[in-house]
């Protein structure tokens, strides 16, 4: 029998069946969920197919044009013909874009399973008609209300032959076919035209009112007279005490036979706004990828010797983000920012103390090693695929708690989702192209479009009076989506993916890690049954499929860095002494050199060139941490490409001789110098009063006072003391840098299934069509009562073995019932080979291959119909 003379399906399960392998593929790679787990056979699909979450999560996945068709589907007849959606798509003018687009949509309607049945009778999937479909609670994004026939259910015969008597129809003997009568005649164009000919033009207002949404308003208990016309021929209709409709039959007539107010076939063009020169982006964005790299060293410097302390709900509270924003000279946001994206890449967590803190881990140390270029496209890679979304801190979770910064709550599972297609539209402009963020929105808002959009969205339980306008629309700033989008133009800039608003040639690269999932392999098990041995499979090849994406995400990170490592300066091995107790770095400097420098002098100002500043607390600082004056001369001079300054020279050796001469130890705490006027000059000074000093030698002073305290009161005071051991060392105090025990990094939030490989789709497809096979091959009816649906067959162990013995001899296909070894019971159809110690070798049809069964799991045995 031909494609063309095979019946039409009943049902979505019979269209399913008929579906060739690679159509179903198709199903399975746009609902992943659909296979998890994988279903039985193609019943269990189509039912799952149904169900409400997973059409709501696939209609979210249409495009515009695509949602809109399914929309008008809604408002159709179930079944409704190609033609009568062209019509309700394009109108009466059927505009040449949407019929040329249309096929397309409702081909992919089909591929997804949401639409099924030939053009001649098409139907949408029940879920997705009750969630389209207009009603007083849940009104259609169409603007359309309800038929005639569901508007007139209820009313009484006599009502609805005087609405007909109204309108110039012959009366009827039955409600139903008045009402059949009315439907024609509000679908007659001709007709429909001179009936509102002869309507008040103030009545024609208030039609033009409800046209396009929404359908509904309100009258008084003694409607005008303008109202009363429309209501005495059901071009108004009832619904509740005070409230009336506008049938849908009437506002497709005036709305010219469309569904739709504004319909759009093709997506928004995103062009380029402004043109830069590549080579001017790539440097740019290398810049500021370079800023972020300091920036996220100098976050994590500030936080070495341990970080804020972590709040009891988890996260940063408000005054340490404010404080961590100062001490990077961002705003608060974008302090969130990097904040995040270091927790994300795994360089700092928190240390699970009693006083739990965040702090750098072990991890950080490891990539702070690596060439920039490499730092930087870890951080890059993080960032595209992290579901944590800084954007939100500040904001208040469902239950109106604070979200805040490393807090719970943050993760967005659309994030790395809108983040890879913001930058794929980049990377579709000319190189250099810098779209308007405009145009990107709504490029995606037509991708993706939130069905709670437009005139319904806003639609209250209670109608609007036909005398006021329709509510306006909601802003579709307030998606999430649009919002995401918006922080991923300015998040990529801050990175240096984009510069000047235009992709990089590194950012096109990275973007390489986030193509198709590619393929695995793996089989089923043998003994088992065919859907359970291809679940596991399922589940093992997708092992495999995360390993072969992390295999693409590594190497298009390495292409990125590749590209990037030349743009990057390179760092240098000196700075410039300046007689103003200054010295300027031109440029990034060597880690060794940087970090020494870092103790010698503060940094006074940032940008294209670094300048540190030498000054008393800082060179002490150097001789804290065990370095002596003439290190320090030997250090200046051997970095420094001018000559070391005198005023330098003089600080460093006039802090030194004065370095330890005072020695602090503990006692509680003391005082001890071989200067006894020293001493003295302490004790007479007004400032020492809170040490509460007292002399017990002429060369040792005691407080009451702990080491500490005693040595910042006395450099407070302008002394240089040192501390001291218990040996009487000077003791040398070098930070200490604080690390977190070994931490992994959050895990991004899946939003649903991951997508299947091309191989995971064959082992699932192979398993549903086994089950599919073994539940619906006709057999002969038994003697005994037909099986229900499902059931396996049962019968004795003398007649299974007789009739497998009978089927090795004639070669004929048997269908049975097995369970396993773990108590799974399955249906099989099997052609029996050999038969002998206790266990049958068969070919499984529903398997593809040869197995061994042993006899004693075998429930029951029946023959196949000769058809």
């Amino acid at each position: 029998m031909s494609p063309e003379d095979a019946p039409a399906p009943r049902s979505l399960a019979e269209a399913l069946r008929g579906r060739d392998d690679a159509s179903l593929a198709a199903l399975l790679r746009h609902r992943p969920d659909l296979i998890t787990p994988v279903p039985t056979d193609l019943t269990q699909l189509a039912t799952r197919a149904g169900t409400r979450a997973s059409v709501v999560r696939a209609l979210e996945r249409l495009d515009r044009f695509a949602l809109q068709s399914a929309e008008a589907l809604a408002v159709a007849g179930d079944p409704a013909s190609y033609d009568e959606l062209l019509r309700l798509m394009a109108g009466d003018k059927k505009d040449r874009a949407v019929v040329e687009a249309l096929p397309g949509a409702v081909a992919a309607l089909r591929e997804q399973a949401l639409v099924w049945g030939a053009d001649d009778r098409l139907r949408l999937v029940r879920t997705a008609r009750e969630l389209l479909a207009p009603s007083p609670q849940h009104p259609s994004p169409t603007g359309l209300g309800p038929s005639v026939r569901e508007a007139t259910a209820g009313m009484s015969p006599g009502r609805i032959q005087e609405i007909v008597a109204a309108v110039g129809l012959p009366s009827t003997h039955d409600s139903v076919s008045a009402v059949a009568a009315l439907s024609s005649l509000f679908a007659d164009r001709r007709r429909m035209k001179a009936l509102l000919a002869k309507a008040p033009a103030d009545s024609l207002d208030v039609l033009d009112r409800l046209v396009w949404g929404p359908p509904y308003g309100q009258v008084t208990a003694d409607p005008a007279p303008r109202l009363r016309w429309l209501l005495d021929r059901a071009l108004l209709l009832p619904t509740s005490p005070g409230t009336v409709v506008l049938p849908r039959e009437v506002a497709l007539h005036l709305r010219a036979g469309r569904a739709h107010r504004e319909v759009e076939p093709a997506p928004p063009f995103v062009e380029p706004a402004v043109v830069h020169r590549p080579q001017v982006v790539d440097a740019t964005a290398a810049g500021q990828a370079y800023t972020a790299l300091t920036t996220v060293e100098e976050l994590l410097k500030d936080w070495d010797e341990g970080g804020p302390t972590v709040l009891r709900a988890g996260g940063l509270s408000v005054r340490d983000l404010k404080r961590t924003a100062v001490a990077l000279d961002v705003p608060e946001p974008v302090a969130a920012f990097w904040v995040e994206l270091a927790y994300a890449a795994g360089l700092i967590a928190s240390d699970g103390e009693a006083d739990e803190r965040y702090a750098a881990t072990p991890e950080y140390d490891e990539w702070r090693e690596r060439p920039a270029a490499e730092r930087w496209a870890r951080l890059a890679q993080v960032w595209l695929s992290a579901t944590r979304t800084s954007g939100v801190v500040g904001g208040r979770d469902p239950k109106d708690r604070a979200l805040s910064a490393l807090g719970p709550g943050l993760d967005r599972s659309a994030a790395p989702e809108v983040r890879r297609r913001v930058l794929a539209l980049l990377a579709r402009l000319p190189e250099g192209g810098a779209p308007d963020a405009e145009a990107v929105l709504a490029r995606l808002r037509w991708e993706r479009p939130l069905r709670t959009q437009g005139p319904q969205a806003s639609h209250s339980a209670q109608a609007p009076s036909t005398q006021t306008q329709p509510h306006p629309p909601r802003g579709e700033d307030d998606d999430l989506r649009s919002r995401l989008a918006r922080w991923t133009l300015s998040e990529a800039e801050l990175l240096g993916v984009t510069g000047r608003g235009a992709l990089s040639a590194h950012g096109r690269a990275l973007l390489g890690a986030d193509g198709e999932p590619g393929g695995g392999a793996g089989g089923t098990a043998g003994g088992a049954t065919a859907v359970a041995g291809t679940a596991t499979a399922v589940r093992a090849k997708a092992v495999g499929n995360s390993a072969h994406l992390a295999a693409d995400a590594e190497a298009a990170a390495a292409e990125a860095a590749r590209l990037l490592a030349p743009l990057l300066p390179e760092p240098l091995d000196h700075v410039l002494l300046q007689a103003d107790l200054t010295a300027v770095a031109p440029g990034p400097l060597h880690r060794p050199l940087a970090d020494t420098l870092g103790v010698l002098a503060d940094v006074e100002s940032k940008g294209g060139a670094t300048v540190y500043r030498f000054t008393p607390a800082s060179v002490r600082r150097a001789l804290d941490a065990g370095q002596t004056a003439s290190d320090l001369h030997a250090f200046l001079t051997a970095h420094s490409r001018t000559p070391v300054p005198q005023p330098l020279a003089y600080l460093i050796d006039d802090v030194a001789r004065r370095h330890g001469h005072l020695r602090v130890g503990s006692a509680s705490a003391y005082v001890r110098c071989d200067d006894d006027a020293l001493l003295n000059e302490i004790l007479a000074d007004k400032r020492a009063a809170s040490l509460r000093l007292r002399r017990l030698a002429p060369t040792v002073i005691a407080a009451q006072a702990d080491p500490a305290t005693l040595l910042e009161g006395l450099r407070a005071m302008g002394y240089a003391p040192a501390a001291e051991s218990v040996e009487g060392d000077v003791v040398i105090t070098r930070a200490l840098a604080h690390r977190t025990p070994p931490r992994t990094a959050p895990v991004p939030v899946p939003d649903g299934p991951p997508v299947p490989d091309a191989t995971l789709l064959a082992a699932a497809i192979r398993a549903i069509r086994a089950g599919d096979l073994a539940s619906t091959t006709p057999r002969k009816a038994p003697d005994a009562a037909p099986l229900a649906p499902g059931e396996l067959p049962r019968t004795g162990s003398a007649e299974t073995l007789a009739t497998m013995q009978a089927a090795v001899l004639t070669g004929e296909a048997l269908w049975i019932g097995y369970v396993n070894a773990e108590g799974a019971a399955s249906q099989r159809v099997i052609a029996p080979v050999r038969v002998e110690g206790g266990f049958v070798t068969a070919y499984d049809h529903t398997a593809d291959e040869v197995r061994t069964y042993p006899l004693h799991r075998i429930t029951g045995v029946a023959e196949l119909a000769d058809d």
